[in-house]
């Protein structure tokens, strides 16, 4: 069991049997009335962010949340494979978990898969990956001196703008969160 009195960000609890993670929290001691706690938390399963204020000494389940590195291996119509390193087990996933920046994942990545309670709510893939340019207008010697770009088809099929002299071949790293290009791989 929590408090109010104890969130702090990042804490996870059970609200009417729903998983929530505090966003923010302040606590509040008016001049004139009792001490409060205004949180602001997000539900993990719908995303949907509520603010309520909670009287610090009200208690809550703690919720545990488990957290699994696993690796993609392929997928088949709506449903994505990914593999256990410990037990080499395949788990299914439906693509309605999926987040739209899993464009840039490829099979064999590894990626965090977030459960409760064995359901299955979110897939984090990493932060920045290596991918292969595969279709690009080509690169010129000289075009660095300006900040123009160019739409690029990478191995995955995701499509993202790079600067002028990335040519198809060329490896690069991007960033999953904005879906924007980094550096040339090295």
């Amino acid at each position: 069991m929590i408090s109010a009195g104890e969130f702090r960000n990042g804490v996870t609890f059970e609200l009417d049997g729903q998983v929530m993670q505090v966003i923010e929290f302040q606590h509040v001691k008016p001049g004139k009335g009792a001490a409060f706690v205004r949180t602001k938390y997000r539900n993990v399963i719908t995303g949907a962010v509520v603010e309520t204020s909670f009287n610090p000494t009200a208690k809550f389940e703690n919720a545990f949340v488990e957290r699994r590195t696993m690796e993609y291996s392929y997928n088949d119509g709506n449903l994505y494979y990914f593999m256990n390193p410990e037990t080499y087990e395949l788990e299914p996933i439906d693509e309605k978990v999926m987040p739209a920046s899993f464009k840039f994942v490829k099979e064999n990545m590894e990626c965090t898969v977030c459960s409760f309670k064995g359901k299955v709510f979110a897939v984090e893939p990493p932060n920045f990956v290596e991918l292969e340019v595969a279709q690009t207008d080509p690169g010129f010697a000289g075009n660095t001196a300006t900040n123009v770009t160019k739409p690029a088809t990478l191995e995955t099929g995701a499509e993202i703008k790079v600067p002028l002299f990335i040519g198809p071949g060329d490896r690069i790293r991007v960033d999953t969160r904005s879906g924007e290009y980094l550096e040339r791989a090295k």
